[in-house]
């Protein structure tokens, strides 16, 4: 499923009017599937994935799509065999030279983690996109041992971009059985 067979996946909105293209050696294909409320501009994404990529970076091929439960259910379903939809999924494609791979937000789930977690939407959306970079670059959590390098990694470029670490995340006011809808504290 590379970046250009993406264009292919059915049920798509396509990002009418959007900017996608390349820039300084990235070649970036942003595409909504969905009309969820509070998903990133496309500046933003950029800014987040050239956050993550070394100032050299040539040849590298991104598509990032932004779908809705229903899409980001059936393929981590058909690639993963896990039936739910899950935040963010990473198909890094080896038979490129170069840094190449889908980056796939599922914007229901990244709004109820949000909202569930006491964390703001943007640095949710910021922090599964660097993750997603992170994967594409050949990092992984797998292991403890790795899983501390990228949790680092994903820390040190978010403060850079000013948002706070993921891993602390404030206290909600909401017991475990509530659903999380209580208040969030700092």
């Amino acid at each position: 499923m590379p970046t250009k067979r993406m264009k292919n996946l059915p049920g798509g909105i396509e990002p009418a009017g959007e900017s996608n293209g390349s820039t300084g050696g990235v070649d970036l294909n942003i595409q909504r599937a969905t009309r969820a409320p509070g998903i990133p501009s496309n500046e933003e994404f950029r800014k987040w994935i050239g956050a993550v990529l070394p100032k050299d970076t040539r040849d590298v091929e991104i598509g990032l799509r932004i779908v809705n439960e229903s899409e980001g259910r059936r393929l981590n379903r058909e690639f993963r065999h896990k039936d739910y939809a899950t935040n963010v999924l990473t198909f890094v494609y080896d038979d490129s030279p170069a840094l190449a791979g889908d980056i796939v937000l599922c914007a229901s789930v990244i709004k109820n983690e949000a909202a569930r977690q006491c964390k703001d939407l943007a640095a949710h959306y910021a922090h599964l996109t660097i993750h997603g970079i992170l994967h594409l670059q050949g990092f992984d959590h797998d292991v403890d041992e790795r899983a501390e390098v990228m949790e680092r990694l994903e820390t040190e470029i978010l403060a850079r971009l000013g948002y706070k670490n993921p891993y602390e995340t404030p206290i909600s006011t909401a017991d475990e059985g509530s659903g999380g809808n209580g208040a969030c504290q700092a």
